[in-house]
Parts: structure tokens; sequence; C-alpha cells
């Protein structure tokens, strides 16, 4: 993964980075030079190992850039938060990893908008593409072409009506909730714009329904549910299971990380792929209902 490679998920071979000495050889300068390129951010470094070292790929990306010239464009480092949308795994091994990753959920599309604007270093995204029935890809190509971004999968995550246990063989499917409180998600998130999607598809009218205000996250969402403010909520099947709600699948969708490039090298994003890859990660996830992260880490879209 540390490599972005979409198939092999071990720890990079030595030949995919440069030491201080083989950069500088490469590129014709000091090996001290090549330490206040780093030390500025001018370049991309990993720091993992705690050495430097410089990922090939990125490095010849570096060069291609000052074809015309003139010094390679370069940004101020984005802030080490992670945006979007709230998924119930990230957000355990943002801090049971103690990456140095800071959060802020807010929904895909705000999530979305601030990575644009270098406001975080990643952002969770679940956005479907009703014209080609993906999920992310549509959306991250026509915003981010002019970022340096990856967008790698993290999980796919069983969706659908979460509700009272009494009105399980009652509410079969969207068209059947009319009438029951529906628990809504802001309309920045992911959630809400594929739920009004169903809902229209469905025929149902949700003007007409009675809902209760907003909440912010999956689990606040179905916390409502559980303690009577609402009788229904389109929410995650693992959430369902742990708080011993009925739950009827309606689809399996795809969660995506959207992250800088140059983060990725960066002892924040390294160290969170890392605990990704052990045995707590791994327990936890198979623990979790309705999750499967068998693609974790592989590359969905380049810019």
């Amino acid at each position: 993964m540390d490599n972005m490679s979409s198939t092999d998920h071990s720890s990079p071979m030595p030949h995919d980075y440069l030491t201080v000495r083989e950069l500088a050889e490469l590129l014709r300068i000091k090996e001290r030079k090549v330490y206040d390129l780093a030390a500025s951010g001018d370049i991309p470094v990993s720091r993992a190992t705690g050495k430097l070292l410089f990922p090939r790929l990125e490095i010849e990306a570096w060069i291609a850039s000052a074809s015309s010239g003139g010094t390679p464009a370069t940004s101020a480092p984005r802030p080490a938060i992670c945006l979007g949308s709230h998924d119930p795994l990230l957000e355990w091994a943002l801090r049971q990893s103690r990456c140095g990753l800071a959060s802020f959920f807010d929904g895909s599309l705000d999530g979305l908008d601030r990575f644009c604007a270098s406001e975080g270093v990643a952002t969770g995204l679940h956005i479907h593409d009703p014209a080609n029935d993906d999920w992310n890809i549509a959306q991250v190509s026509a915003r981010c072409t002019d970022q340096n971004a990856v967008l790698v999968s993290w999980a796919r995550r069983a969706r659908g009506l979460v509700m009272r246990p009494d009105l399980s063989g009652t509410v079969k499917g969207v068209a059947d909730l009319d009438g029951q409180v529906i628990v809504p998600r802001p309309i920045e998130t992911g959630t809400q714009t594929l739920f009004q999607e169903l809902a229209a598809a469905a025929g149902l009218d949700l003007a007409s329904q009675k809902m209760t205000e907003t909440v912010p996250s999956e689990t606040d969402a179905v916390l409502a549910v559980a303690e009577g403010r609402g009788d229904v909520t389109f929410g995650l099947q693992s959430l369902a299971t742990q708080h011993g709600l009925a739950f009827v699948p309606i689809v399996e969708e795809h969660f995506d990380l959207l992250v800088d490039r140059r983060a990725w090298f960066e002892p924040p994003m390294q160290n969170l792929m890392a605990f990704c890859r052990g045995d707590s990660f791994r327990t936890h996830a198979g623990q979790l209902a309705g999750y499967d992260i068998t693609e974790l880490g592989q590359v969905r879209w380049n810019a």
C-alpha cells in the first residue's frame, strides 16, 4: 500500500525509493541541498522509517513538472486532518493507531470541497454515480484533476434501512416508509444524497414524510432510532447489529479515501496504513457486520 500499488499490499521494495545519495546523484546536486529540499517540503519524501527516502515515481513527476525550465511548483503542507464522510471503522482506526491525524467528518460533499481547498490531507467519500452505478470516481475525476491526489479503497459497506425491531417484516424497502418517522442526514452527505435518489425511484415523496432533525454522523442516526426518537434511518448494517435493530439491505457501497499524494508518504498516513495491516485492525473490521476490507489500499483513481 505504501507505494500505492493496486495489487501489492506488502511494504514497498527498496528500488521504489531513492536514498539521499541516489537523489543527489540523479539531480547532480550536493547531498546538503537534498536535505534542504526535504526540510522545506519542496520535494516528495517519506520519513516513516526514521530516515529520508524519496519515492521514485513522485520524484520523476516532480522533475517532469520542471520541464519548462522553472522551479517545480510546490504547495504549503496540508493540515493533518481527515475530512469527509463519517465511517465507524475509520474513526476507530484514527484513534487506535495514534497516527497523528485529526478528524472533521461533515459529509462526503463537504469533505470534497474542503479537500480541494487544501484543508486536509485526506477525505472519506461514498458518493453514488447513478449514470454508471459506481462510487466516487465521477465526482473525484470532475473535481480533482488539478490535485496531486489518489483515490484508494477503504471498505465496502452494507447500507440499508435501520429500524425498530417491531417494523421487521412490515418495512421491506424504501417504498414502505410512508408514515414512518425518518431520521435524515445532512444534505452534504453521500448517505442523504443516495437516500433521496432511492426515494424518488420508489415514488416516496420525502417532503410529505415525518422527519426528525438531521443528525451529524452514522452513529448518531442509528442511536436516534435505538432511543425511540425516530422509526427508521438509512444507515449501516454494522451499527444496526450493534444496537439490536432490524435491518433491510439496500446497497453495497464503496467507501474510499481521497489522499494528497505527498501526504501519503508522511508519517501520519504511513502510520495509519501500517496499523491497518495489523491483526488488531483486521480483527476489529471482521467483527463489523456488513464490512468488506479485502480491497483496502487498492488504487481506484489517480490524478
